[in-house]
């Protein structure tokens, strides 16, 4: 409903890979598996909605409207695993970094003047992209001073110059 959550994986040493932003809207939790691979956490305050699991399937038994929109979300959960498997693998960081500012803008519901509200942490975005909080603090900075973006705040950016971005991150 509002905020957001970070799903992610703990690993034994103490890491963390952010798997995914669940913004107001998304689904998520919806694997049928009797024990969780990922955690879930608020990256900010955040209202949710519980739907159980089961019910959301007898009714999809019943609704063929709701186990085509459940298709349709599996399949986009699919293409969006394969999209992060390319940034990680293949992108720079400045392509990461890039990349995600257009997912979080096509994603969001941003402003007149082009804002988008960024309710994850640095560290959150750094954890996401597989780069150090020290990196995403840089390219940011950098894609500030070239005025391809404006930092307005600590969780909002104003995307200066989207042809830029998209660029960047190879999605022109």
């Amino acid at each position: 409903m509002a905020g957001a959550v970070r799903t992610l994986k703990l690993m034994p040493d103490g890491r963390r890979q952010v798997s995914e932003f669940h913004l107001p809207g998304d689904l998520f939790g919806l694997e049928d598996c009797e024990a969780r691979y990922l955690t879930a956490e608020a990256a900010a305050d955040t209202t949710l909605i519980r739907y159980p699991r089961r019910r959301i399937e007898a009714q999809a038994e019943i609704d063929t409207a709701l186990a085509r929109k459940l298709k349709d979300l599996a399949s986009g959960c699919l293409r969006n695993c394969h999209k992060q498997m390319l940034l990680l693998g293949r992108k720079s960081a400045q392509e990461r970094i890039a990349t995600f500012l257009l997912e979080m803008a096509d994603r969001s519901h941003h402003n007149e003047d082009d804002s988008i509200e960024l309710p994850m942490s640095r560290s959150d975005i750094a954890d996401h992209l597989g780069l150090t909080l020290e990196t995403v603090s840089r390219v940011l900075n950098r894609l500030h001073r070239d005025d391809v973006i404006k930092l307005v705040s600590a969780h909002r950016v104003e995307l200066a110059d989207r042809v830029a971005l998209e660029e960047m991150g190879g999605e022109a």
